[in-house]
């Protein structure tokens, strides 16, 4: 055989190889430890729902899912470098509404790119409780309503951060209610619970989690959820949308999306492993200890939830006024 053809052949050998090796990848994946970034910090909702799901999904697949806190810039450093990292399914991000629909319509130009990503499933959601301070001249979200009708401008709301899902409800709020409430950002529920208990606002989007004990204690006033059913840990707590304003369902919810490319093997693995791990009690348990409620779904589903929330998040960012960084 002549050297040139040799080679020709050496070469048709090794690509036929390479080849064979990238087609069993994904069907072998996971091999080694697999990153999950964390846009926000150790500690936070985000953070223990994704542990939970990191020891549940090690379990099943035999591989460390090791936790990565990238918190920062309203999420966008933990998606940033979960985006630039190699469609290769051993990095992933926990993403949320910030992350994948808000910021998109809060800064001028984005570090990544939003829809740079595979989707792969919803985890969970927390629903979120319209809190208010007793000594207020309410106690049910319609009586608020006429009152804030009544005194427009008077009341206001905390949220924890501008274009947090906490804000996105105020406003919602607004616009299906037609009242005039003010909007007083903070950094979180660390300074939007004493701002609310000490009278210095008069209502807040909070979540379950952090809300829930105050209003059991009596400290503060239980208005509705902002979730479209009610919530199994407080079912006596109705929902806004039952109380006159229909399609009202919004709440902070936690999905696994990979970079753009990773395979479809791969994605399809991990959504079935999730959706398996979302239906075990031990599971549903740990998420409930965080005020979380399970999800699961289709890629689809997922795809089609952040379709659904981008033009209503778009607009109601619009209506709050607030200028883009």
């Amino acid at each position: 055989m002549r050297f040139s053809s040799f080679r020709a052949l050496l070469s048709i050998t090794m690509l036929a190889a390479s080849s064979l090796a990238s087609a069993q990848g994904p069907r072998d994946w996971p091999t080694q430890p697999v990153r999950i970034v964390v846009p926000f910090q150790a500690g936070s909702a985000t953070d223990l729902i994704t542990r939970q799901l990191g020891a549940g999904l090690g379990k099943e697949f035999g591989q460390s899912f090791v936790v990565e806190n990238r918190p920062g810039a309203a999420a966008m450093i933990g998606s940033e470098a979960a985006a630039r990292a190699p469609g290769d399914g051993y990095t992933l991000l926990m993403s949320g509404p910030a992350s994948m629909v808000t910021n998109r319509f809060l800064y001028k130009k984005l570090s990544y790119d939003p829809d740079a990503f595979e989707k792969v499933a919803v985890v969970a959601i927390t629903p979120n409780i319209l809190l208010s301070s007793p000594s207020l001249p309410f106690k049910t979200l319609p009586e608020m309503v006429a009152y804030a009708k009544a005194n427009p401008g008077k009341l206001s709301y905390a949220s924890f951060g501008t274009g947090t899902t906490s804000h996105i409800a105020g406003e919602m709020l607004k616009a299906v209610a037609g009242i005039d409430i003010v909007h007083v950002p903070y950094k979180g529920a660390g300074e939007a619970i004493p701002a609310l208990l000490s009278g210095q606002v008069s209502m807040y989007f909070d979540t379950i989690m952090t809300g829930l004990p105050f209003v059991k204690s009596g400290k503060l006033r239980a208005l509705g959820m902002s979730t479209a059913k009610r919530s199994p840990q407080a079912p006596e707590i109705p929902t806004i949308a039952e109380q006159g304003y229909a399609g009202f369902d919004i709440a902070p919810w936690y999905g696994i999306v990979a970079p753009k490319g990773t395979p479809a093997d791969v994605v399809n693995k991990l959504n079935v492993s999730i959706n398996k791990l979302l239906t075990t009690p031990d599971f549903r348990e740990k998420l409930a200890v965080t005020g979380a409620e399970p999800r699961g779904g289709s890629v689809g589903d997922f795809t089609a939830m952040i379709n659904a929330e981008i033009p209503r998040t778009e607009k109601l960012v619009k209506q709050s006024g607030v200028a883009l960084q």
